[in-house]
């Protein structure tokens, strides 16, 4: 028997803007959404921008584009209609009552394509949550039969409606997923516990969707974790160990990409995984410089690092795509950066060169001297520094690490010397203690 392949869903792409001095932007923004149009597996049949100075409470759109969707989804034998806009749970039962067909608004379509990408079991629980959230709200009118009447002992009168055990069924899960993702995240934050243990620096892969992130984690750490063209390929996080020339150690980790209009419900299902960037002592800002908006998308990306509590954290600008555009590429930028192709390896060296002296810029080696009955402050050094020297004297415990600003002042009251910046240094092992 012949195998046959389901016939990919063909949509009618529909903006809006309150101005039509807007519409570049927003021819810009249907863009990316056949892009993700694409990534989800659907075909663009056709798309159609709204100009109206206030959207319509029930459909967002006027009757008169109304009247073009539906000619162009018999002219495009079109099955589906995306808009780029956020709409109601009002407007969406609208619209699809008045079109006769399935409509769906960007978040929902960016929610599928992480239903599609996810693969550990933690990102599969994230999406499903985000995904539940999305759609309580908009159980009304989904269905036909949303009442449950009877006869008989036990279901006299009106009974409990069906929306209301599929809005109670949808909580239910929504919490017991919470509990399970609040489970991983604390076994999460015990590995990155276990990581401070081993003062390592962490550097994280930022990025808009799509600019190469995870091509360049595999340049950095020679491995071979999944690449692709289409949006949103990496959405569980990845971290290895690297080293550079002088001996420093640090670990790398390449997260979700960014977007613009990213659905509220994925930022917040997707808490834990982001805490890799928030805990990052330095962000590698990846950016697509062979895109000719790359700075707006490089906005969008400082948007979502604010959102999720990381826009204080070191940043180096790396461009990539060099490859593409040639040597002369004007970057306009107040930023610390780099200029790379990460597909064929240029401008590697000079961007591990600059993430050795950034991760360590703020340090200070310092040699400090403790009483010897101050095991407890030996054990916060230990967590906190970088140890290069532990010996135990007559005098006390003579310690050389190198600290952060902050810690140089929690510790003051044992610091003996300070020396030059330590930058680049090889990190040692703290001795062992003898018994």
């Amino acid at each position: 028997m012949e195998q046959t392949t389901e016939p990919r869903e063909r949509a009618i792409l529909v903006g809006f803007c309150r101005d039509s001095r807007l519409r570049a932007a927003e021819e810009e923004s249907l863009e990316e959404l056949a892009e993700l149009t694409t990534s989800a597996g659907g075909e663009v049949a056709d798309a159609l921008i709204q100009e109206r100075p206030k959207p319509d409470p029930a459909y967002l759109i006027g009757q008169g584009k109304l009247d073009e969707i539906r000619e162009s989804l018999l002219i495009e034998q079109a099955n589906l209609v995306i808009f780029n806009e956020d709409l109601t749970p009002a407007q969406l039962r609208n619209l699809e009552q008045s079109l006769d067909t399935k409509v769906i608004d960007r978040a929902e379509l960016i929610l599928d394509i992480f239903a599609q990408r996810a693969r550990s079991s933690e990102g599969k629980l994230q999406v499903e949550v985000a995904q539940l959230e999305y759609l309580l709200p908009r159980l009304t009118g989904r269905g036909v039969q949303l009442s449950r009447l009877g006869g008989g002992i036990g279901t006299r009168g009106p009974g409990e409606t069906r929306l209301e055990v599929d809005r109670r069924r949808i909580r239910s899960r929504i919490s017991r997923i919470k509990s399970e993702l609040t489970r991983l995240e604390e076994r999460r934050g015990l590995q990155r516990q276990k990581r401070r243990g081993v003062p390592i620096p962490t550097v994280s892969l930022v990025g808009y969707t799509n600019a190469g992130k995870s091509t360049l984690f595999n340049r950095l750490t020679n491995e071979t974790a999944f690449v692709s063209s289409r949006m949103f390929a990496t959405l569980d996080p990845l971290v290895r160990r690297i080293s550079f020339d002088s001996g420093q150690e640090v670990l790398l980790s390449d997260t979700v990409g960014f977007i613009r209009k990213l659905p509220p419900t994925l930022v917040a299902a997707f808490h834990a995984t982001l805490e890799e960037t928030v805990q990052a002592n330095l962000l590698l800002h990846v950016i697509d410089v062979s895109r000719e908006n790359y700075e707006e998308l490089r906005e969008a990306v400082y948007q979502v690092l604010e959102e999720i509590g990381a826009g204080s954290t070191s940043i180096l600008e790396v461009y990539n795509k060099v490859d593409l555009v040639g040597d002369q590429t004007p970057i306009e930028t107040k930023k610390e950066h780099v200029l790379i192709s990460a597909k064929t390896g240029e401008g590697i060296e000079q961007l591990r060169s600059r993430m050795s002296e950034m991760v360590n810029r703020d340090l200070r080696a310092v040699d400090l001297l403790l009483p010897l009955n101050r095991g407890d402050i030996v054990s916060q050094i230990r967590d906190r520094a970088i140890v290069d020297k532990e010996e135990y004297t007559e005098s006390g415990i003579q310690i050389r690490a190198a600290l952060t600003p902050a810690d140089i002042g929690r510790f003051q009251e044992f610091i003996v010397e300070t020396k030059e910046p330590a930058r680049g240094r090889r990190r040692r092992k703290p001795a062992k203690l003898e018994s």
